[in-house]
């Protein structure tokens, strides 16, 4: 087995969400086991996406809702929100899935301190029991790819037309409504701080 120990981090600005997730999927399938892992950080256009198992809702409004092949149900994407995209090779690390998602909701734990906290059967992140990071990955063939969105300082108003994550009447809120500031590249530290532990 090769073992490869570079993460590199691009930082992609701010990208329309398709091309992005054609990308992600694109170094997904053309990756070798020596590919190095990548962190994309990177900021959408407003966006709807929808994860493969859910339902596409009808919403009424002008932003897109895209349809997926990520875990998870409906989240909304926008400016102020830091979205980290990890593209990582999993079987290589010796990570099994459940143990990734702790360790990528551990990294916006560790960023945040008190009172951030996980929620029993709900992946992401919350505070005082609103959500201040959603989570959804794809695995094929022990890659991982697409990864978390934290709520920096954002218009949380387009989460008012959808059950975010798919829970009726889940609160929303973000970093700066609690003192907060967060930057992109103080999550991608987190993160990578955990996967090389």
């Amino acid at each position: 087995m090769t073992v490869v120990e570079e993460i590199v981090v691009k930082k992609l600005g701010r990208a329309e969400y398709q091309p992005t997730w054609q990308a992600m999927r694109e170094f997904t399938r053309g990756r070798q086991d020596a590919t190095p892992d990548e962190l994309w950080l990177v900021e959408h256009f407003p966006v709807y996406t929808v994860g493969q198992g859910a339902r596409v809702p009808e919403i009424g409004n002008a932003i897109p809702v895209v349809k997926t092949d990520r875990g998870g149900d409906i989240t909304y994407h926008g400016p102020g929100q830091v979205v980290i995209y990890t593209l990582v090779d999993l079987a290589r690390r010796s990570i099994k899935v459940k143990r990734f998602v702790w360790l990528l909701e551990q990294a916006v734990i560790d960023l945040l301190g008190r009172p951030a906290e996980r929620k029993p059967g709900a992946p992401g992140v919350y505070v005082n029991g609103a959500k201040i990071a959603a989570l959804g990955i794809r695995v094929v063939r022990g890659r991982a790819y697409h990864g978390l969105a934290l709520n920096v300082d954002m218009d949380l108003s387009p989460f008012n037309a959808i059950d975010p994550c798919g829970y009726p009447g889940l609160r929303v809120t973000q970093t700066k409504d609690f003192g907060v500031a967060v930057t992109a590249d103080q999550l991608a530290r987190a993160v990578m701080k955990n996967l090389d532990a």
